[in-house]
């Protein structure tokens, strides 16, 4: 086996970089970002959002509107919206077989069991930024519509015109949601947790984002809940001569896609795999949008 280091040495500085980030600063920058929004609501949230995505927004267009929707709707291919549908459904199936249900009747007629009641109010953050994922909206939406929570909201980042990307939309809209807003970042996660005069607040917030976002999602646990801290993505790929080159490049891009801080690797003791996919990554690359 020959070491990685005799092809990229400079991948495992990288590595040692991604590795030395000043927490300390980001952590202090989400914290400010999260109380600004919490003690100024709407006017730092619009501050922010102009700071970062370049959107010059305001009470009145900061929520997405039905017009918006159906536009999203004339503006994508119909062969991604049937790929949309097909998700939606799978992803739905699943999670209905999830639901719990644990009466039963014990001796004497005695009937014991456990309540199972969704959380008021659900808040889903879904990227934007840099890349679309109508997956995440999917993912993390249809658990709550599953479970039957009577209130879920969306935030995202817009772009610098103020439009949301039409495949978030219409992924939402496909799985029921339609209280999507145009906030992205720490900010959206101060604004979802303490609520503003243009958001309310929820109870719990899901959905992967950036490490402001996370570090943001850490500073409002115990205000509200939380999935769990979901990116920047890491992936580690373990795989031996068995593995397809073309899948394992695949899978390494799609990770590496969601931040400039991603990391993903393969571990493998075949030199063969390790060349290949090395070949594999650079074709591929070249038909991506983001190189």
């Amino acid at each position: 086996m020959v070491p990685i280091t005799k092809y990229k040495p400079e991948w495992l500085e990288q590595l040692k970089q991604r590795a030395q980030i000043d927490m300390p600063k980001q952590r202090e920058t989400a914290r400010q970002i999260v109380q600004d929004v919490r003690m100024h609501g709407d006017e730092a949230l619009f501050s922010y959002t102009l700071r970062f995505d370049g959107a010059q927004l305001n009470a009145q267009n900061v929520r997405v509107t039905q017009q918006e929707i159906r536009k999203a709707y004339e503006q994508i291919p119909n062969t991604l919206l049937m790929a949309l549908e097909a998700s939606a459904k799978r992803i739905r199936d699943f999670h209905s077989r999830q639901t719990s249900n644990s009466w039963m009747e014990m001796d004497e007629g005695c009937l014991v069991g456990q309540i199972v009641r969704p959380i008021d109010r659900v808040g889903i953050y879904v990227p934007g930024g840099r890349a679309v994922y109508p997956s995440s909206v999917l993912m993390n939406l249809l658990p709550a519509v599953v479970a039957q929570v009577p209130s879920i909201v969306i935030t995202t980042p817009p772009d610098a015109h103020g439009n949301i990307n039409p495949m978030i939309l219409v992924a939402a809209s496909l799985a029921g949601c339609e209280e999507i807003y145009k906030a992205g970042g720490a900010q959206a996660i101060a604004a979802l947790a303490y609520g503003t005069a243009s958001i309310p607040k929820v109870d719990k917030i899901t959905g992967p984002g950036n490490i402001y976002v996370n570090l943001a999602k850490r500073e409002v646990f115990g205000q509200v809940g939380i999935d769990m801290f979901a990116g920047p993505s890491e992936i580690l790929i373990i795989a031996d001569e068995t593995a397809d080159p073309v899948y394992v490049a695949a899978d390494m891009l799609s990770q590496a896609e969601h931040d400039p801080l991603a990391a993903a690797m393969v571990l493998t003791d075949c030199e063969k795999l390790a060349k290949e996919v090395q070949v594999e990554l650079e074709r591929q690359l070249e038909a991506l949008p983001r190189q």
